[in-house]
């Protein structure tokens, strides 16, 4: 088998596409961490980053964003889903939003920012996909976590773009360079 080689400048064509931190899901997360490290608002991917695609929030999802801001975080959702689907998913959750968004387009990512009232380096993104969701936090230089994308039981199929992202974090796993920028910010086991 042939080693691959990647030089640095290789690797840095794709720092755009690397997350900060690659976790299994949102509730991995210990958010009190974030918090301490001198973040103060999360921006959130909703399909597939918090419930399967189209699905409405979940308890466990409401209960998620309370025990967020009662941490002392902000909380908004960006989206390019329609201001009708955000409102019948947050029905239970009081958070910002921006819909119709536009992502990966860094600007709206900006007017998050902008939204909470925070500065971007007091800003973490949360989503699922690497070139929409990660490209457009690392574009316009905002921390992030790429999460294991959540699908419905009955979901099978597997688009092309997840299957370039297996080689990107493939790449990402391989090099290492890019890995574990945030420190400690997993929940701790009991």
């Amino acid at each position: 088998m042939k080693a691959i080689l990647i030089s640095e400048e290789g690797i840095f064509m794709f720092s755009l596409l690397f997350p900060y931190e690659y976790v299994d899901s949102v509730f991995s997360i210990d958010y009190k961490k974030l918090l301490q490290k001198g973040y103060k608002g999360i921006i959130f991917d909703i399909d597939m980053t918090l419930v399967p695609h189209g699905a409405d929030s979940t308890a466990e999802i409401d209960a998620l964003f309370k025990s967020i801001q009662a941490a002392g975080l902000k909380t908004l959702l960006l989206t390019n889903n329609s201001e009708e689907r955000v409102k019948r998913f947050i029905r239970n959750i009081d958070t910002l939003y921006l819909c119709d968004a536009q992502k990966p387009n860094p600007e709206c990512y900006l007017k998050a920012v902008e939204m909470m009232g925070i500065r971007k380096n007091e800003t973490l993104f949360i989503g699922d996909q690497i070139f929409i969701d990660i490209y457009g936090a690392n574009k316009c230089g905002i921390a992030n976590i790429l999460v294991k994308y959540v699908t419905a039981e009955v979901e099978t199929k597997i688009g092309i773009r997840r299957n370039l992202e297996k080689i990107i974090l493939a790449l990402y796993r391989i090099t290492g360079v890019y890995q574990h920028r945030l420190g400690d910010i997993l929940k701790t086991e009991r």
